[in-house]
């Protein structure tokens, strides 16, 4: 099924955290918090200002985002939990290659 948000709505897929501790402890499913980062699978057409035109969102599929904690709506779509949530619930954009350089 193909889905797309509306206006100013993004379609987020979490990013799974890793299981282990960089010192090799296994974290257990009851002790895990959801992650709040995620990427971006599609996002709406923009947002409409009070003139009745439409700003473009500053964020694009494909994008890895950070999200507060109790942000978006979770759903089901073809059997994958997606959030959608509002684009200003998202608190910032990761640049992959920064984040891979300071790794």
């Amino acid at each position: 099924m193909k889905f797309r948000p509306l206006h100013d709505r993004v379609l987020v897929k979490r990013v799974e955290e890793e299981a282990k501790t960089k010192g090799g402890i296994i974290i257990p499913d009851t002790a895990k918090e959801k992650p709040q980062e995620g990427e971006v699978i599609a996002v709406g057409g923009g947002a409409i200002k009070d003139d009745g035109s439409v700003r473009p969102l500053d964020v694009k599929a494909g994008d890895r985002i950070l999200f507060g904690k109790w942000s978006g709506s979770e759903v089901t779509i073809d059997g994958q939990e997606l959030l959608i949530m509002k684009e200003s619930d998202i608190l910032g954009i990761l640049d992959a290659k920064k984040v891979a350089a300071a790794a």
